[in-house]
């Protein structure tokens, strides 16, 4: 069963790119089940607040006597689990709310004082020794058997429920539709594809080649890991698989690499569990609320739209804008940049990701953010602040990815095309129409350690 809320997506910031691909995969699942007898019910629930009764009403028609659910460790959703767990209860229904989106499940792992981790080294390390204690955890499920066919005849209803194609408010437009479903195909055979693919072909030279977004060196796996299409769990097993040691930190430098890429999933999650006001708004140390933050709507479209006068964070937006996704030393660059440059609230760039990602996975979102405003679990905002233009020339040195996204300067040659204005290719980028910087770095990054300074009322985080 699977309820589909349009309540719950705006309320969540859900994409429309993500909506149509969780669609997308309904229609991939109900087929794949439909083949062997299975229903997979679906049901638009325009209110949210009613879905629990209206399950319980369903429950009650089909005479079930046992619920099975994934947690989801957002707030809205264990809240909404909890009171449908009493109320199942209350009318001699089991309900299993089963842990499964995280290899290793929040609460398994504590520090020697017996808390849980708010820095992720340690937190990996934990995480490691304990798969290689409870190697079970990296198990795969069977698909399932084939129902009877005289399941079609008995609850024929079950098999015959509608997915919508798309919801009045998270609609895409025609030619987005056709752009977004040729860039992602959906569904489970899909996703282990790719994966295979991945595997197969780059993991090894995962390590060497994952901040270059030219390069098409990363495993574009995020939408399916984001919408359950392949779990971390299959990831980190295949992963494993390639190596040549059963070990999770030892091998090929690549997979280990990539498997640790992999856990930064289950650390937002297990974050998220465990202080769960993060879901509310707020920076994960109350001392941070106090940083003055600005709020400049011509900066905060020039960031959006992709025209900040810095070829990089411009090329990134661009990507983001155009393919419902962005390479991931992408994501740190403009993060750093809307919080620290421009000083923008960094919740109003963490909503623009949500707004736009089609991978937009709230508790990695969030991470992500509270990582490049320095407003997380390890905040560092007195030295991690990104320079755009050496950024720019590391990671991009041959300026591929800026050509690719920023067409006004795919003319401009050699070292200019990270900073044209202030290279001699200044006339060329204004005939094209590429804007020269909104903000100087240096009288920017000045300004953010003061105003980091002020706000904390010290000078080390």
């Amino acid at each position: 069963m699977y309820i589909v809320s349009p309540q719950d997506f705006e309320a969540h910031l859900t994409a429309p790119v993500r909506v149509d691909f969780i669609l997308r995969t309904l229609e991939v699942l109900k087929s794949d089940l439909a083949k062997l007898d299975i229903p997979l019910y679906v049901e638009t629930a325009e209110k949210r607040k009613k879905i629990p009764d209206r399950i319980l009403e369903l429950l009650d028609v089909w005479g079930a006597s046992h619920l099975f659910a994934n947690v989801e460790y957002e707030v809205d959703e264990l809240r909404r689990e909890a009171s449908l767990v009493r109320a199942c209860l209350e009318r001699g229904i089991a309900m299993d709310v089963l842990h499964d989106t995280c290899v290793v499940s929040p609460g398994e792992l504590a520090s020697g004082t017996g808390r849980q981790y708010s820095i992720y080294s340690p937190w990996f390390r934990a995480w490691v020794a304990y798969i290689h204690g409870h190697a079970d955890v990296l198990n795969l499920f069977d698909e399932p058997g084939k129902n009877p066919e005289s399941a079609r005849k008995e609850l024929p209803k079950l098999f015959e429920s509608n997915i919508p194609s798309a919801l009045e408010n998270k609609k895409l437009t025609e030619e987005e539709k056709k752009r977004f479903r040729s860039m992602w195909p959906s569904g489970e055979h899909e996703a282990h594809e790719c994966l295979k693919r991945f595997c197969d072909e780059r993991i090894g030279g995962y390590s060497d080649n994952r901040n270059f977004p030219a390069k098409g060196a990363t495993s574009s796996l995020s939408v399916h890991l984001a919408s359950g299409t392949l779990s971390s769990r299959t990831c980190v097993r295949m992963a494993r698989d390639h190596n040549s040691t059963k070990k999770l930190d030892g091998g090929n430098q690549g997979i280990q690499t990539w498997i640790s890429e992999v856990a930064w999933r289950d650390f937002y999650k297990h974050v998220m569990a465990h202080w769960p006001y993060v879901c509310m708004n707020t920076p994960f140390k109350p001392e941070y609320t106090n940083i003055n933050w600005e709020y400049n709507n011509e900066h905060f479209k020039a960031w959006c739209d992709g025209k900040t006068g810095y070829p990089i964070v411009d090329a990134a937006m661009r990507q983001l804008n155009h393919c419902g996704y962005m390479h991931n030393r992408c994501r740190m660059i403009v993060g750093s940049f809307l919080a620290k440059h421009l000083l923008l609230d960094w919740r109003m760039g963490e909503r623009y990701f949500m707004e736009h990602l089609i991978d937009g996975d709230f508790a990695s979102n969030n991470g992500g953010w509270g990582f490049s405003a320095s407003t997380g679990v390890d905040p560092q905002p007195y030295f991690r602040i990104f320079n755009p233009l050496l950024q720019s020339e590391k990671f991009d040195a041959g300026g591929e990815y800026i050509r690719k996204w920023v067409p006004e300067l795919e003319g401009i040659q050699g070292n200019a095309i990270h900073d044209p204005h202030a290279r001699g290719k200044s006339n060329e980028a204004k005939r094209k129409g590429y804007p020269e910087r909104i903000v100087d770095h240096k009288e920017s990054r000045d300004r953010a350690l003061a105003r980091y300074k002020q706000g904390l009322g010290r000078d080390a985080a």
